[in-house]
């Protein structure tokens, strides 16, 4: 399984994790199979709110779960339809984000409880 973090940093598992999806400068991708990590620099962050593209940030990399801070619906609606799930990040480091979807305690995101705007996380 491979999860998706936005992180502040290209550092893999001591990268901070990134309070938002699609403004992150980085996305750092953990393979739970290889123990692998893979760092992705984000091209899209300085999109305008509602206008970004998290499946073409993606493409091509079998990403199956996403764990961010935070996403609007729009996003999560178009991961959901590929196949990938949401969860909200806890504050701290990727390290600590796989630690914590590891032990399944992670608050999965919907269209339903997605941000409204970037204020809301």
């Amino acid at each position: 399984m491979k999860i998706c973090i936005p992180t502040e940093t290209g550092d893999g598992k001591t990268a901070q994790v990134y309070s938002h999806f699609g403004s992150a400068p980085f996305f750092t991708i953990y393979d739970t199979d290889a123990k692998s990590i893979e760092v992705v620099n984000n091209a899209n962050n300085h999109h305008e709110h509602g206008t970004c593209n998290p499946v073409a940030a993606l493409q091509g990399r079998a990403v199956d779960v996403v764990v961010t801070g935070g996403m609007g619906a729009r996003a999560v609606m178009m991961l959901n339809q590929t196949g990938i799930k949401v969860f909200r990040a806890v504050a701290g480091t990727v390290e600590k984000i796989i630690s914590t979807f590891d032990a399944q305690d992670l608050e999965e995101l919907t269209v339903e409880n997605a941000c409204a705007s970037h204020s809301c996380h």
